[in-house]
């Protein structure tokens, strides 16, 4: 494809728009309360009003309220609709050629919207994720073409570090950096790799992403391969996401027939190829060498780093790694300007996050705010706080690496270094929100428990380290814990710390480390006391 048939693309998309656009979310979570039979129901409607002439329907991903859907957005009036039923659709029709009804309707100024800023997600909800022209009518692809014609290998990278772009899978490395790294290895081949293995308990942002704008996940992939001088490309996708799979498969194809990935990509010498890999679900392979060995056709375990993937990665090659939300903020970087994103954010966290708000709060959903925004601003404003006339009680971010944050913090601001000083991270992006009938030993018990599951076994500190400190979490729990139990839970979570081969095992205490810190007085409450002899009389 050369420039002029994306520009033709493009317009012929806006020239057949229609003036009134009915976008029906058809991601994972809307699709499970019943969206498809929505979608199904407006269309007939539109056929039976004779509206075709003025009317869209279109599947779109994820339009955020995920605790709303089914939701459907009317444009030009961006009008939402939440909890829609098939029965529905002719009200809603009906309400966009101006008649009255009596619908529900979600309102749009509401925080949860107006706190917002889409980078990553901001085709989301917009663009059908399953037609690449709609991808094109919002820009897609321009980025790739302006990297491949108008910039260097290495200005490229320059723009991903003056960015100030960090790696959103969790470590908050520097993505300039690393893809620098790799792009400085002299090798006869080297490859990419999209880690879209999301497995925190609480997590959904990639699963949201992938559904939503597949095509945005390929084009910031091959910027990625030109910059480091790839020319294959995998994405590793856990099997538990079947509709992100089919929609990034899809998506290849068209990429494909578009001659938008394969070879000679807009008349240039860059080539690049793209497979997808399904994982079996093992939250170790979200580590990154055992997510490489694992694509590989080995079993997914990890092994002692260095070398890195960036010296030696896929069969013995420099490998880059980068998330999907990583991944998804390049063309819009690339497009903008590196100096635009590092305007947003705080000094040293840049740019905006991607969350799943989830647990005990009453609006929950995907949403995507700039670093610095506190933890309140996020769980109250626009959470709306825990349901039930319940109190907040703690904050959990970074999944079973991550640690609890208490309530008299929830004006810290959210950036790498303010979650860790209080003994959490940022981890991938799950926010799982407490309330105050939360048992806080308990909840690390089920975070332990979690970690049991999945353990590799490779490594004897995490292999039995994380099943003595689940036993031991149970007694808590119950109330049966021994004197002397409390030291020795804390000893143990140490070990396990500093002694574990990866960082599955290494962040596995996190959460008993943070709950520990800030909710002392639950573990000493869940110690037995003996009862005291009586006085001789």
């Amino acid at each position: 494809m050369d420039p002029q048939e994306l520009r033709e693309i493009a317009e012929d998309e806006r020239q057949n728009s229609k003036p009134t656009r009915v976008r029906c979310c058809v991601a994972e979570g809307c699709l499970a309360a019943g969206s498809g039979a929505v979608k199904a129901s407006l269309d007939d409607s539109v056929a039976a009003q004779g509206l075709g002439d003025a009317v869209e329907v279109r599947p779109v991903g994820c339009l955020g309220l995920c605790s709303k859907g089914p939701l459907v957005r009317v444009d030009p009036d961006d009008t939402l609709y939440g909890g829609v039923t098939s029965d529905d659709a002719p009200a809603i029709l009906s309400e966009a050629q101006g008649h009255a009804t009596d619908l529900t309707k979600v309102d749009t100024s509401h925080p949860f919207f107006a706190k917002q800023l889409p980078i990553a997600t901001e085709n989301s909800g917009m663009v059908d994720p399953e037609r690449i022209e709609s991808y094109i009518a919002e820009g897609g692809y321009e980025s790739l073409f302006h990297v491949l014609r108008e910039m260097s290998p290495a200005d490229a990278v320059g723009e991903m570090t003056r960015s100030g772009l960090r790696g959103r899978g969790g470590a908050g490395f520097p993505v300039g950096l690393k893809w620098a790294t790799v792009a400085k290895m002299r090798s006869e081949r080297k490859y990419v790799v999209c880690n879209a293995d999301e497995g925190d308990p609480g997590a959904f942002m990639d699963r949201s992403i992938m559904e939503s704008d597949p095509h945005r996940i390929l084009e910031g992939m091959a910027i990625a391969a030109y910059a480091v001088g790839a020319n294959v490309g995998y994405i590793y996708v856990r099997g538990e996401y079947p509709l992100a799979i089919q929609r990034l498969r899809l998506a290849i194809r068209q990429a494909n027939r578009a001659g938008l990935l394969g070879t000679h990509i807009f008349e240039s010498p860059f080539d690049f190829r793209v497979d997808i890999r399904v994982g079996a679900g093992a939250f170790v392979c979200g580590e990154e060498t055992a997510l490489l060995a694992s694509i590989e056709g080995k079993r997914g375990s990890p092994r002692p780093r260095p070398p890195y993937p960036a010296e030696s990665g896929l069969w013995g090659y420099p490998t880059l790694i980068n998330n999907v939300e990583t991944l998804a903020n390049v063309p819009t970087i690339v497009r903008k300007g590196a100096e635009w994103f590092a305007s947003i954010g705080t000094d040293k966290s840049k740019g905006t996050k991607v969350f799943s708000l989830t647990g005990q709060i009453e609006n929950t959903g995907v949403i995507e705010v700039p670093m610095g925004t506190s933890l309140r601003v996020i769980v109250e404003e626009m959470g709306g706080g825990a349901p039930n006339g319940c109190r907040v009680k703690a904050v959990q971010t970074g999944g079973s690496s991550g640690g609890c944050i208490p309530a008299g913090a929830l004006d810290t601001p959210v950036d790498y270094e303010s979650l860790a000083a209080l003994g959490s991270m940022m981890g991938s992006g799950g926010m799982v929100v407490l309330d105050d009938q939360t048992s806080m030993p308990d909840l690390a018990r089920f975070f332990m428990e979690f970690n049991v599951d999945e353990s590799c076994g490779k490594c004897v500190p995490c292999r039995a380290g994380t099943v003595q400190l689940q036993r031991m979490l149970s007694r808590f729990a119950a109330g049966e814990a021994r004197e002397g139990d409390l030291p020795k839970l804390e000893d143990l979570c140490d070990l396990l710390r500093n002694a574990s081969l990866c960082g599955l095992g290494q962040n596995a205490p996190n959460p008993v480390f943070s709950t520990l810190r800030h909710f002392r007085d639950e573990y000493e409450a869940g110690i037995a006391r003996a009862p005291k002899a009586e006085a001789a009389g």
